[in-house]
């Protein structure tokens, strides 16, 4: 009885030893980068800003074999307790999805000089920080430009989420790409003041539709969900998406989304991680580098037709060869003349 007794405990330590080494040998396997992310307030199913960064996320984690992690923010008191945990957890590169976070990232990356951060949409000037921005103004533009061939009541709509120089970027290129093709279009402005009020985004475009706009270029994270479920029930309107390819959320409604590449933001500096090589302290992407664009039209090839399309790549080509500069600002959009084709 003792022998078996012996011989059983025996095994059990072998099963153990194999476990562990088996346990060990996958851990390796896994890689030993780990690339954390934090979302704005929100969160990932908003089909928008958040969303694009958790795709390149994803892409990271299948392309690179590195191990990923989310961590959501429900308010803007989680964004520096999140990073924090990261830091803590020894995270190789950790991600800050949003402008708000400038300052969190500043303080948690003077706390953690041996972690990187990356930040979406600001730049914070630090040794371990790159800043990731786009040049939102130059898809934003090709968006006003469709808008202004394709409205009927010769006026259009930008509703934004906060009315902060970021989001005037898209709102000055959206404008000036409108008097592109029709310099007595009107463009209609409002803001929501919020990024994740469904029902406020709902209403403004109500009121912006009420007052004759009949596509709306919408710029508001989860509040532009209640602008797309707004004209759902108008007939001859459309609105244009954002951030993410929103067109298959109400097929034949939104005319285009003004595709803002997040994800290849995210991708690229992962990529940079799972190589052991140092990160950019700005990465910057527009047109010409991919970082921004208009969707393929799938649901709305009926509307935009082929000779808008060609429009569209001549203004492109103008954007990218430098000959066209998109304003950035209202200042800028003041200023702006027209660029004959």
């Amino acid at each position: 009885m003792v022998l078996r007794r012996a011989a059983f405990l025996a095994l059990a330590v072998v099963c153990c030893c194999t476990t562990v080494t088996g346990c060990a040998r996958k851990q390796l396997a896994s890689g030993t980068i780990r690339i954390g992310m934090v979302t704005d307030t929100g969160g990932l199913g908003d089909r928008s800003f958040n969303d694009s960064a958790y795709a390149g996320l994803v892409r990271a984690k299948n392309d690179l074999h590195v191990d990923t992690t989310v961590l959501q923010s429900h308010s803007a008191a989680d964004y520096q307790i999140n990073m924090t945990v990261l830091a803590n957890k020894r995270y190789d590169e950790i991600f800050a999805i949003g402008f708000l976070m400038a300052k969190d990232v500043q303080e948690v990356a003077e706390r953690y000089a041996k972690r990187h951060f990356s930040i979406i949409d600001a730049v914070v000037d630090m040794p371990n920080v790159t800043s990731v921005t786009f040049k939102e103004e130059e898809g934003s533009f090709l968006a006003g430009a469709l808008a202004a061939m394709t409205t009927k009541t010769k006026t259009v709509a930008f509703l934004g989420g906060i009315d902060i120089p970021l989001l005037r970027k898209f709102e000055a290129g959206f404008a000036a790409g409108a008097r592109e093709i029709d310099p007595n279009v009107k463009v209609l402005v409002k803001y929501v003041g919020s990024f994740d009020d469904v029902a406020s985004g709902k209403e403004l475009a109500g009121v912006e539709f009420d007052q004759g706009a009949d596509i709306i270029y919408v710029a508001a994270g989860k509040a532009g969900l209640g602008a797309i479920d707004q004209v759902k029930r108008r007939a001859n309107a459309f609105v244009i998406g954002v951030d993410s390819d929103q067109d298959a959320i109400a097929p034949g409604k939104i005319l285009t989304s003004m595709v803002k590449r997040v994800d290849i933001g995210v991708f690229r500096v992962s990529t940079q991680a799972a190589a052991h090589k140092p990160r950019p302290a700005h990465l910057t992407l527009g047109l010409k580098e991919g970082g921004v664009g208009l969707t393929d039209f799938t649901y709305t090839k009926s509307v935009v037709t082929p000779d808008k399309i060609a429009t569209l790549a001549k203004l492109k080509a103008l954007i990218v060869g430098g000959t066209l500069v998109a304003p950035s600002t209202r200042e800028e959009l003041a200023s702006f003349k027209r660029v004959p084709l």
